[in-house]
């Protein structure tokens, strides 16, 4: 422990610069650990990603009676021999497409002259053609007169070979083995990593179970247990797609008359691991020999077409199907992860791009210890939709506060968007408020953008519910039968009331009197609650409490509920003299408190008896339905209220609100 103020206060300051260096030193150190141990690493990785698609075939053999060590020796042979066919089969089309490019050379040359003798008017193309010629011939050695001269002489000397000398057996077969010697290598390490992998797949279990952290078994084996299901179900629907892929544009290349259709399709299962340019990389080629094949174009248009009908087919209906709507990773993920793992890997890493990081996701989401993964690379928000919306407000940028309302609104009610995400960013703000990390001008600024958001988002136009669940535009008017039906609960929210719905004393022109309690924060859900209840058919006006302690005067005497709003914590003491003084001025009247807190539904009931309160919710859309359900009921007035002509005032008790 330190004692000197001083030097505590500065390592503290220091602190931060140390982390990020340590954290900029471990990434560098596993980069460098990923590229230099590649040889060891990728067929460990081919292997682990090899055996959440093996796994299922082994459970299905175990199910069935087969011991263990049999039934993965069985997928796994079956499994490597299926790859070893397809790297044949892919070795001999290639072979066979290598042998018969120079016949497709004359068609090639034949094309490129016709293209620029169609483009000779314009000259561009024959332009660019003619560059790349001069620019060859000027990098072809010169040949003059002089260069003619006798060899040996000074203007042509001679050429002096040296050849190295024969090499031995051992020299002639590193040259000629080393190339066959590490695939094979390759291929017996993942092997051997495979059937370990399947053989101990409890045993490595219980070691990340270890790892990830052992005080909470139950909650550690099923996050691990749901990783692996969820990789190896999405492993296996990927290479089942990807395969589907491949079959049709093999086939869809065999009818079109390219040649080497097979390789074509198995490069494209292939490339298409890769998100988002794989399919655009498999068609380059085919595209290519279409063009050399065939002396119009024809062929280069269908096989054109059969890409950009097939895959927009795979990617935005089939996949979606299969497993979601995305891999859970980000975009910008995705292109970087490529970009990284190819890096390392070579191309390799460019197919397992995907894959990896898939595997890094889900460990992200279920172990506590890795949750910075699924932030850096997942594609769920990074913020809430609340801490979206007060960032914004503090920003001093509403635009996309709008935005995102008009999203929800698509699915959803006005009311709701209010409770879950408005009236949630108003809590954060008067936390920061209570907290006095927020001064005045703040303040006022981010009340201003809350009550712009409200404001523009006022101004679109509500659904209501109809008895049989459809909806239509505001201005209609709700059935008796569908009022009664709807009840003190958020059905309300759908419901558009007329006068003739409302009961005695609910029928004047602003019958709800909303009141702020405090702050501009308070003012904001005021202002959401009164507008809320104008959409729903009513109307009400708006004042705060300092203003009606200064003696100010409500626009409207008919008054039938009286609604005050409390964001910030207030003593329920202070309330209840609030209310009390209410009811005095106003005989007659309902009170709504507002808590717009979250609270235990069970001790509302205790504090509406404390607050004296006829209603208490904690939430917009209670309010909508406990003031629709107390519109139904006449107001009873102990005394006559003043007439409309009458000066709009009230009695003097009012002031003392």
């Amino acid at each position: 422990m330190i004692d000197d103020p001083v030097t505590a206060r500065r390592l503290r300051q220091a602190l931060p610069v140390f982390v990020a260096l340590a954290s900029f030193l471990l990434i560098v150190t596993v980069m460098a650990a990923l590229y230099f141990g590649r040889d060891f690493l990728v067929p460990v990785t081919l292997a682990i990603l090899l055996s959440f698609v093996l796994v299922p075939g082994v459970r299905a053999l175990r199910r069935i009676g087969m011991p263990r060590v049999p039934a993965v020796m069985l997928v796994v042979v079956v499994a490597f021999g299926v790859l070893i066919g397809l790297g044949t089969l892919i070795a001999n089309e290639a072979a066979q497409l290598a042998a018969d490019l120079p016949r497709y050379q004359i068609t090639m040359r034949e094309k490129i002259t016709a293209l620029r003798g169609a483009t000779a008017s314009q000259g561009t193309l024959s332009r660019i053609i003619d560059m790349v010629q001069d620019l060859g011939a000027e990098l072809q050695p010169a040949r003059t007169e002089e260069a003619e001269a006798k060899p040996g002489s000074a203007d042509r000397p001679l050429t002096v070979e040296i050849k190295a000398p024969k090499a031995g057996v051992i020299e002639t077969l590193t040259t000629f083995g080393g190339p066959i010697l590490h695939p094979l290598a390759t291929t017996g390490l993942i092997l051997i990593f495979t059937i370990f992998i399947l053989l101990q797949r409890e045993d490595l279990r219980n070691r990340m179970i270890r790892l990830a952290g052992s005080g909470d078994l139950r909650k550690t084996t099923a996050a691990i247990d749901d990783a692996a299901s969820r990789l190896s179900r999405f492993f296996l629907a990927q290479l089942a797609l990807n395969i589907a892929f491949g079959i049709v544009i093999g086939a869809g290349l065999w009818l079109i008359g390219v040649p080497s259709p097979t390789l074509f399709g198995v490069l494209a299962a292939i490339l298409r691991f890769v998100p988002y340019i794989g399919a655009g990389i498999s068609a380059l080629l085919p595209l290519v020999l279409a063009a050399a094949v065939d002396p119009g174009w024809t062929m280069v248009i269908a096989t054109a077409a059969l890409f950009v009908v097939v895959e927009p087919i795979c990617g935005h209906v089939v996949e979606p199907l299969l497993y979601g709507h995305s891999t859970g990773i980000s975009p910008v993920a995705v292109i970087l992860a490529a970009t990284i793992w190819t890096f390392l890997w070579g191309p390799i890493g460019l197919v397992l791009a995907t894959p990896l990081t898939v595997c890094l996701v889900v460990l992200g989401r279920h172990v506590e210890r890795l949750w910075y993964l699924d932030v850096m690379l997942g594609d769920q928000p990074a913020l809430s939709p609340p801490e979206i919306f007060y960032q914004r407000m503090l920003a001093n940028d509403p635009a996309e506060a709008i935005d995102q309302g008009r999203e929800f609104l698509r699915e959803r009610a006005l009311v709701t968007y209010y409770d879950e995400v408005v009236l949630a960013g108003l809590l954060m703000a008067q936390d920061d408020l209570s907290r006095g990390t927020l001064d005045r001008d703040r303040q006022d600024e981010v009340g201003a953008a809350i009550r712009s958001v409200v404001t523009r988002l006022g101004q679109t136009q509500v659904r209501r519910r109809t008895r049989r669940g459809s909806s239509s535009r505001l201005g209609s008017t709700e059935t008796a039968a569908a009022l009664a039906a709807a009840g003190p609960d958020r059905r309300a929210a759908g419901i558009v009331l007329a006068k003739a719905d409302l009961a005695p004393g609910w029928q004047g022109e602003t019958p709800v009197l909303c009141v702020s309690s405090r702050g501009p924060f308070d003012e904001a859900a005021t202002l959401m609650l009164s507008q809320i209840l104008g959409r729903h058919g009513l109307a009400s006006q708006v004042m705060s409490m300092a203003a009606l302690r200064a003696g100010e005067r409500p626009e409207n005497l008919d008054i039938a509920l009286i609604c005050f709003s409390y964001l910030e914590p207030v003593s329920l003491s202070q309330i209840r003299f609030t209310v009390r003084r209410a009811r005095a001025a106003v005989p007659g009247v309902r009170i709504l408190v507002g808590f717009w807190r979250e609270r235990d539904p069970a001790t509302l009931d205790r504090l509406r008896r404390a607050t004296s309160a006829d209603i208490l919710v904690t939430c917009l859309n209670d309010a909508l339905a406990s003031v629709v359900e107390a519109s139904r009921v006449p107001v009873a007035r102990t005394i006559p209220a003043p007439g409309r002509g009458a000066p709009a005032r009230l009695p003097e008790p009012a002031a003392a609100l």
